[in-house]
């Protein structure tokens, strides 16, 4: 007798790498008790560039919100982190959740703004925003304006006692928030609030005609990604101990990169952010020294990846190898037939003229 239809989500693909991913965790827990401060350094440098890749490809490629103006809420989390504990004495580790909040309900007023703005131009809209906060951001005397300021001896010393304990609660927190972030957006796609915005993506008449709430659903994406996005910006910048307008703000570093690694890694899926980050990190270190031609040589393999993978690399092995790491859509798995049976079909069928 035939085994039933089963419907499964996982696979066993998908299985083997959520317990690597757990053993890996673990490892990367203990990371400070056996790397040293520049391992430690690049390592948490790691988990800035994954999470806003990932928050930027649930933003943009789930929700069909391409935004080029995320550096104004890492700049903008990088500034409130600085104000709420120079002025508040508010505790640093504290301020980064805090430095969220506050970019998070300064996105209210941004998307009231460029929601009303379509496309291409809701695209350059943000990039816009963005400018204003820096804008602004450099004419605060009080945080060095233009030039910048550094956090102050007693702020960076209530961090941690010692150098070494600071740099393992700056990893640790860095690490918390990149497994939070990955987190949040699986959960968030494998719920029925994930079908919402993949139908946004793909037609919003569509959505709103069976009953998706366009504006609401996207407004709360873009709410929960610019307030983590602000608190990985307070993250870079408790690791630099500085801040200036030119670098919290930089669309270079903060957006074209990180649109890099989600267009090389695969734009629409989970596994893209982790891919592209894995690819940038390893191109960079073997072409950061060559100058002009770095940039040149990562825009030319940006330009070979969209034509040879359209869907990226996560898409090229979803597609060649059905490569799942993060499962999100149901799958129907069909019951094998015994040899007996299949040579039973086999002959019905002779006998049909089939």
């Amino acid at each position: 007798m035939n085994e039933a239809v089963q419907i499964e989500r996982s696979t066993r693909i998908s299985r083997l790498f959520a317990a690597f991913g757990l053993l890996l965790l673990l490892f990367l827990i203990i990371a400070p008790f056996y790397l040293g401060r520049s391992e430690l350094y690049l390592l948490v440098e790691i988990f800035s560039y994954l999470a806003l890749a990932s928050l930027w490809n649930l933003l943009a490629g789930y929700t069909g919100l391409a935004s080029v103006g995320q550096q104004g809420f890492v700049g903008l989390g990088g500034y409130s982190l600085f104000a709420l504990t120079i002025f508040f004495r508010m505790p640093p580790i504290v301020a980064v959740l805090a430095a969220g909040i506050v970019a998070a309900l300064l996105a209210v007023p941004t998307a009231w703004v460029i929601f009303r703005l379509k496309g291409a131009y809701f695209a350059i809209g943000t990039w816009v925003v963005a400018e204003v906060y820096r804008l602004v951001s450099a004419q605060v005397s009080a945080l060095g304006a233009g030039s910048g300021t550094s956090l102050p001896t007693q702020v960076v010393q209530s961090i941690a006692p010692t150098r070494a304990a600071r740099d393992n609660l700056i990893y640790w927190t860095g690490l918390g928030l990149v497994v939070a972030v990955l987190a949040v957006s699986y959960l968030i796609l494998r719920s029925r609030w994930g079908l919402a915005l993949t139908a946004i993506r793909d037609s919003e008449s569509a959505a709103e005609s069976v009953g998706v709430d366009n504006y609401r659903t996207k407004f709360l994406i873009y709410f929960l990604t610019a307030g983590a996005t602000g608190s990985v910006g307070a993250l870079i910048s408790m690791q630099k101990l500085r801040i200036s307008p030119e670098a919290a703000f930089s669309v270079n570093d903060w957006t074209a990169f990180v649109v890099f690694i989600a267009v090389i890694g695969g734009i629409g899926r989970m596994e893209g952010p982790l891919i592209g980050t894995i690819v940038f990190f390893l191109l960079r270190g073997f072409l950061a020294d060559l100058g002009p031609w770095y940039l040149m040589l990562l825009g030319a393999f940006a330009i070979i990846i969209t034509l040879t993978m359209p869907k990226g690399i996560a898409g090229w092995l979803a597609e060649r190898f059905d490569l799942d790491l993060f499962p999100l859509r149901r799958r129907v798995r069909l019951p094998k037939l015994k040899s007996e049976d299949s040579t039973h079909s086999v002959a019905a069928c002779c006998r049909n003229g089939s």
